[in-house]
């Protein structure tokens, strides 16, 4: 169990190593009118998501002996965590599915990890990476269901107390629930919102089984919001803090991607559009007078897909 001290004390270890990233204040059309918004524009940090406040986090809260991380991942995680890595000037390990984004990995190599190649799924990814921590004596992290991963996430939620102080709603894209919960425990007593691909549905499904559960991974966005299962930290968190879901569906998260970039000329990724994609397509109907924020979470997307 976490609380919100771990998130102000992933705060301070942090400090100025990561990037306060800026909200903007836009008028968005949806399904019923345009509606005002804050956007939280997370896909500005470092690594191209909000994954590197929790790799680092934890890099920094394990010492100084560390000298090698892995971890298994699809993408960003593996970005965060190779990103953290240099910046701590140690070797990083990323095991990646077959099926990884090439465009992901092109970024891992560049970023010096080494890349190895595992399995058609992330859970023979992790299983891999687990293997490697013990020959090796790494330390392993996670994409999403490690303490310290959900603490960095959740300084996300205390920029957003003091950018934005008021009693507005918080919609969150919700792959493994790392950044959702460590939202909810940062931006303390806020109604927190997760946003779930209709063929992901993390935390809808273990909402409704009261526990995490196996679901099928089947959309467009599963490259960073893949995770087949609720991490358990995440099940503690929403469970505690009251956070709700609402289920979009591909066409809506490719509408609300090509919005942004048409209107803002704000380029990210499947995953970092979802949550917007509530609002656009109507799953999300603020009530009157809210302005809701609404975090966009990564950018480690290829250019080409942007109008697609």
């Amino acid at each position: 169990m976490i609380d919100r001290s771990d998130v102000l004390a992933a705060q301070g270890r942090l400090g100025s190593l990561v990037r306060r990233t800026p909200v903007l204040d836009a008028i968005v059309d949806t399904a019923a009118g345009p509606i005002p918004v804050s956007l939280k524009l997370e896909y500005l940090q470092v690594g191209g998501s909000f994954k590197f406040r929790g790799s680092l986090n934890a890099m920094l809260h394990s010492g100084a002996d560390a000298v090698e991380v892995v971890i298994a991942s699809g993408g960003n995680a593996g970005i965060a965590a190779a990103s953290a890595a240099r910046l701590r000037g140690v070797r990083c390990t990323v095991v990646v599915p077959d099926a990884a984004p090439a465009a992901k990995v092109a970024v891992l190599r560049d970023l010096g990890a080494e890349v190895v190649s595992h399995g058609d799924r992330y859970a023979m990814a992790f299983d891999r990476a687990v293997e490697i921590a013990h020959a090796t004596g790494a330390l392993q992290l996670h994409a999403y269901d490690l303490p310290d991963i959900v603490a960095g996430a959740g300084t996300v939620g205390l920029e957003i107390e003091e950018q934005v102080p008021d009693s507005n709603p918080i919609l969150v894209a919700v792959g493994g629930g790392g950044l959702v919960s460590g939202i909810a425990l940062g931006a303390a007593g806020r109604q927190v919102v997760g946003v779930e691909p209709e063929g992901i549905p993390t935390l809808h499904a273990a909402l409704a089984a009261g526990r995490p559960v196996e679901v099928a991974v089947d959309s467009i966005a599963a490259d960073s919001l893949g995770a087949s299962r609720l991490g358990d930290i995440a099940m503690d968190v929403v469970t505690r803090t009251g956070v709700s879901s609402v289920l979009v569906s591909d066409s809506a998260i490719v509408a609300a991607r090509s919005y942004l970039w048409r209107e803002c000329r704000i380029a990210v990724e499947w995953g970092g559009a979802t949550a917007l994609a509530a609002l656009c397509s109507g799953a999300y109907v603020p009530a009157a007078g809210e302005r809701p924020v609404v975090v966009l979470c990564g950018a480690n997307t290829d250019p080409a897909t942007l109008n697609g």
